[in-house]
């Protein structure tokens, strides 16, 4: 297989040959819950059961595989949020590789510590820079000294058709169970799944619909396809850090539009809230533990734009890659879940300097079920009144008219803090 040329499904179905004893296909199972959600039959892939809890050491196992002897002694390196960097420490303490891994600050401590315990003596690890693209061009400055190869996290020939193995995997799996999928919803960051997945589908399952799931606050591919061909993100929320891309590869990007003639591609932005929303009900109703990344397809199928054209019990597959999230973060995660579902709120409120000003607004504008869950108040001598940043939780989200209400007939001076305001990082932070 070329270096710059597109994989086929004759390189998908030999990249399956090398992972038969590495990767063991992971279940195909139904989601009970969100076939109740949606109306669809949904069944979830579960990648997150692979031993690096994403699908990510298919494609890095199948890209080792290919080295030559030479190449092997130089080693290999990465760059990675994370997810790519364990794929990698796996395939190498398999391969026995020794690999130079990047991984930037934001990447969580839990990912990391998997990083070094999958990969063991052969994997050193190394922190450089605060995002994705900085870890990457410090991989690069380090192989161009020491002559390793870069293993990158999405496109690369060998990384599209070891990711592509997903596919193929499921119309086995299906095909097994006696049907076809109407639907797929795939997780995009740099575009490798989705890339591989497609050149798998356009083949042997033409016509079926594909539902490429990103990030709202990275959502690369959508750009890319919009301007015709790969470009920059001005910025990105790196949140979702399993698939917060800059920029898609040239390469997968090649292989998604080359595959748009032949499936029947939708794009779904989907908001970072929501997204904790789906992770919460993964993880307390089905048990299931999921990044946000993880949660990313599952997400998807909350959207009304998502379920559009898809007929009541349309056999839907959604693939649920990357369980590695870090139990330090559910805070956040509770906490933009409920922001997105409306039942989390933040004020700014000047209130007047005179006792029994903070009396009269518990017992005047809050209502009987409104729990306070934030008070930061600043009283200051020179000024008739004193801003405070109020946070309020309430029971049902439609208690907010109400509430509001109650705050403009009061004499107090109130600002609603929009989550698209600055402050609101400050809070979520």
């Amino acid at each position: 297989m070329a270096a710059a040329s597109l994989p086929t499904t004759a390189d998908v179905d030999r990249a399956a040959g090398l992972l038969a004893s590495v990767v063991p296909p992971t279940p195909l199972q139904r989601a009970d819950r969100l076939s109740a959600l949606t109306g669809l039959d949904v069944w979830l892939k579960r990648e997150d059961l692979t031993p690096v809890r994403s699908y990510k050491a298919r494609g890095a196992y199948t890209v080792l595989a290919g080295l030559t002897d030479e190449e092997r002694a130089r080693g290999v390196t990465c760059a990675s949020a994370g997810n790519h960097a364990q794929g990698v420490a796996f395939a190498c303490a398999r391969a026995g590789v020794h690999a130079t891994i990047f991984l930037p600050r934001t990447t969580p401590r839990q990912k990391r510590d998997r990083v070094a315990a999958l990969g063991g003596e052969q994997v050193e690890v190394v922190i450089a820079g605060e995002a994705y693209d900085d870890a990457a061009v410090a991989a690069a400055d380090f192989a161009a000294a020491s002559g390793a190869t870069v293993i990158p996290a999405f496109d690369h020939p060998g990384i599209i058709a070891g990711q592509g193995t997903v596919a193929a995997e499921i119309l086995a799996q299906s095909a097994a169970l006696g049907w076809q999928p109407d639907a797929l919803v795939l997780p995009v960051g740099g575009a490798g799944l989705i890339a591989g997945c497609l050149t798998v589908l356009a083949e042997r399952v033409p016509g079926v619909k594909v539902i490429a799931a990103e990030p709202s606050g990275a959502a690369s591919l959508a750009a890319a396809l919009a301007a015709g061909g790969p470009v920059e993100l001005e910025s990105v929320d790196p949140f979702v850090d399993g698939a917060a891309v800059r920029r898609v590869g040239d390469l997968t990007y090649e292989a998604v539009s080359g595959a748009r003639s032949s499936v029947d591609l939708s794009l779904a932005a989907v908001p970072e809230g929501l997204i904790c929303v789906e992770m919460l009900a993964l993880y307390q109703v089905d048990g299931i533990i999921a990044e946000p990344a993880g949660a990313l397809a599952a997400s998807a199928l909350r959207l009304d734009e998502t379920l559009a054209g898809l007929e009541p019990g349309s056999k839907v597959v959604a693939v649920v890659s990357g369980g590695n999230n870090d139990v330090s973060r559910y805070a956040d995660i509770v906490e933009r879940a409920l922001v997105h579902e409306g039942l989390k709120h933040y004020f700014l409120i000047e209130f007047p300097q005179e006792p029994g000003a903070l009396r009269r607004f518990l017992d005047d504008v809050l209502g009987p079920d409104d729990d306070i869950t934030l008070f930061e108040y600043t009283k200051r001598n020179n000024r008739e009144t004193g801003p405070a940043l109020v946070g309020l939780e309430m029971q049902h989200r439609d208690d907010l008219a109400g509430l509001l209400e109650r705050m403009e007939a009061s004499r107090l001076r109130v600002q609603k803090v929009p989550p698209d305001s600055p402050l609101f990082g400050f809070i979520l932070d």
